[in-house]
């Protein structure tokens, strides 16, 4: 009899996920960005639906930028809330997953958008008409998501923030 053996009896077993090692996992940047243009779609259609209502309803500053960032998180939220319901997930679980994975990714969006508007001299008393309350808008959330990128990478190699999310794909 010759000793002969199968590759597959030596061969090592493979992980059951590859990009988990020792609880942390492989986060690429491509993953990053991904996951900060979602949650900048989110933020950037609540933000903008609402600071275009507050400033043609003539509304004070304050009242705007609590309206347009109530929208952004709602927004953020419903787009992976819808995502992992069409998963599978109930309505409950999925809420979970939302705020597990948009929280802090929309937190830091929001808090670097917010701030450069109202840092962008006369950008806070805009009209939705001029183009200083777009580029002061847009400018923002450019710089945003510069910041928000590396934070979700940051997250996402942990097995949290859009991590979870994947987990339900």
């Amino acid at each position: 009899m010759s000793p002969r053996h199968d590759a597959a009896e030596h061969a090592t077993p493979a992980p059951a996920d590859p990009a988990k090692h020792h609880g942390v996992v492989d986060a690429t940047w491509g993953t990053a960005i991904k996951a900060t243009a979602h949650c900048l779609a989110g933020c950037l259609l609540g933000e903008v639906l609402g600071m275009v209502i507050g400033t043609a309803l003539a509304w004070g500053n304050v009242q705007t930028m609590v309206l347009a960032i109530t929208l952004a998180f709602a927004f953020g939220y419903s787009f992976t809330l819808i995502a992992v319901v069409r998963a599978g997930l109930g309505t409950a679980a999925a809420l979970k997953v939302a705020l597990a994975a948009d929280t802090i990714s929309i937190a830091v969006m929001e808090l670097v958008d917010n701030a450069i508007i109202a840092l962008t001299p006369g950008a806070m008393d805009a009209h939705v008409t001029d183009g200083l309350f777009w580029g002061a808008l847009l400018g923002g959330f450019a710089v945003a998501f510069l910041i928000t990128t590396p934070v979700n990478k940051w997250l996402i190699g942990r097995g949290q923030g859009h991590a979870v999310v994947h987990a339900h794909h």
